[in-house]
């Protein structure tokens, strides 16, 4: 796997698949708040997805007269938020056993709540700035065609609900057959509901950067970042280059997940790029005509061996109401997607996986599918970029290493897929580290220690996805509330 890291990354593709969400593109998609590149700033941000958008909010927030920029290579929010499965699902007690072993139970419990807060918040930026952006409440139900994967979720589930108190979601275990007749799904071996819910990411992150862009922020699109250069001699100031020209700033912010080892090679094989793939399909006219003439009235995850697929039902009211946004569809490639590691093109549409999402909606519900719809079953796909890490967690805060280059530049990227679950937490707590607010707003009375982004964690190696196979029984029947002495010496 560690040569799938050392595959050069390169910039975004010019020419992407169309993603279902930015079908049409916002009016802003091409907007330059200013006819030419500034040539400086107090901060500049560069990628535009709910990363980057909501850093630049928060930095508007706190110090309104900041002279801020976000640089995005291509239309605004055209990266992995605009590209995602629209699932706001913190799904963090799928890998608290494995954190727990690894950090202790005091940084295990922090990232569940992190999740969880995530969440909550988005949903208060969503009703306080008022943003159209198809936002649905809803539970979610992770099913498990794999004996050891649901033996795991399910001691885990019951363990976080007797244990942790507050800022964790309550979980409900439903046993094999009640899930079968209840969900639909006819193989799963029981089932885990919890609270999650399902959105336009798009027009979440273009409803955000519409509020900044009120606060005074300056967006240039189609500007893709070429190099930054760190300071010499006596500056303060980083160089960051495009072909438009060159803007400096004491302060660049780097919101470029998959993409990041473009522009700091030192980083090549510790933030890999990994292309994910989705489909949007027409619901088969059975499932269409159950519970309310919806196919479905929860989000759902699909739990294998090896990996899994996600779901989520359009809502009432939504264009395309009912349509089912299913995404993953790893498992028929060889070494289960090794090959999508190191690959930056979402300008194409890999077959195989396409193949196997295109079937997996008849392969998991069954009969409860019925005859495709008569439009056919497929209405969208495309493909999008993701950023992975080596220990399977974001990397948050100033970028070590290279022999201090990047001490006054900061990183908030790599959230292994399930940025939507993370990324407003995360874009807070970077604004933070950024503003020196660390002490003032009790940072790290919250904050995962283990999402900080240390020297030590770019001695990882890079093995591919985390969390993806049930841990062995080793934790089982042996978690325990410990204190902060157990988190592991490796933060």
């Amino acid at each position: 796997m560690e040569e799938r890291g050392r595959v050069p990354v390169g910039l975004p593709q010019p020419n992407p698949t169309i993603s279902y969400w930015q079908s049409p593109p916002d009016p802003i998609a091409d907007l330059r708040t200013t006819p030419d590149l500034p040539s400086q700033a107090d901060y500049v941000i560069i990628g535009s997805g709910i990363s980057g958008t909501t850093i630049a909010k928060t930095i508007l927030d706190r110090k309104p007269s900041a002279k801020v920029v976000v640089l995005e290579a291509r239309q605004a929010c055209s990266g992995a938020t605009g590209r995602n499965g629209g699932h706001t699902k913190p799904a963090g007690y799928r890998s608290f056993k494995d954190h727990y072993r690894q950090y202790g139970y005091t940084e295990a419990v922090r990232i569940v709540r992190l999740m969880y807060a995530a969440l909550l918040e988005s949903r208060r930026l969503v009703k306080e700035h008022g943003i159209q952006c198809d936002m649905h409440q809803c539970q979610t139900v992770d099913t498990f065609d794999d004996k050891k994967q649901w033996e795991n979720a399910e001691s885990t589930a019951r363990f976080l609900n007797e244990y942790v108190d507050g800022g964790v979601e309550k979980y409900t275990v439903v046993p094999g057959e009640e899930a079968r007749v209840r969900f639909l799904v006819p193989d799963t071996y029981g089932a885990v509901t919890y609270d999650a819910g399902s959105i336009n990411g798009y027009k979440f992150t273009i409803g955000i950067l519409k509020v900044a862009l009120e606060k005074g922020l300056n967006l240039q699109t189609n500007t893709p970042v070429t190099a930054i250069e760190p300071p010499s001699g006596t500056s303060r100031n980083y160089t960051i280059r495009t072909p438009r020209g060159s803007i400096t700033t004491p302060t660049p912010i780097l919101a470029t997940n998959g993409y990041t080892a473009r522009l700091l090679p030192h980083l090549q094989g510790v933030i890999v790029p990994l292309r994910g793939q989705i489909t949007a399909q027409r619901p088969g006219t059975t499932l269409s005509s159950t519970q309310s003439g919806l196919p479905l009235q929860n989000t759902f995850s699909f739990t294998h061996a090896v990996g899994y697929e996600y779901m989520i039902p359009r809502p009432l009211g939504s264009k395309h109401e009912g349509d089912i946004i299913i995404g993953g569809g790893w498992s028929p490639l060889p070494n289960d997607g090794a090959d999508e590691f190191g690959v930056v093109d979402d300008s194409i549409i890999e077959p195989r996986v396409s193949a196997y999402l295109r079937q997996s909606t008849t392969t998991t519900f069954g009969a409860n599918w019925g005859p495709d719809d008569p439009e056919g079953r497929v209405r969208h796909e495309w493909t999008g970029i993701m950023g992975t890490s080596a220990d399977g967690l974001p990397y948050v805060g100033r970028i070590p290493g290279d022999g201090g280059k990047w001490d006054n530049a900061f990183i908030c990227a790599s959230f292994n897929g399930h940025g939507m679950s993370m990324c407003v937490k995360c874009a807070e707590a970077t604004v933070d580290m950024v503003l020196g607010e660390e002490e003032q707003r009790g940072t790290d009375g919250w904050f995962p220690r283990s999402y900080r982004f240390t020297p030590n964690r770019l001695k990882v190696a890079f093995e591919g996805r985390k969390h993806i196979r049930a841990p062995d029984d080793a934790t089982d029947g042996k978690m325990q509330a410990a204190d902060e002495g157990q988190i592991s010496s490796r933060l």
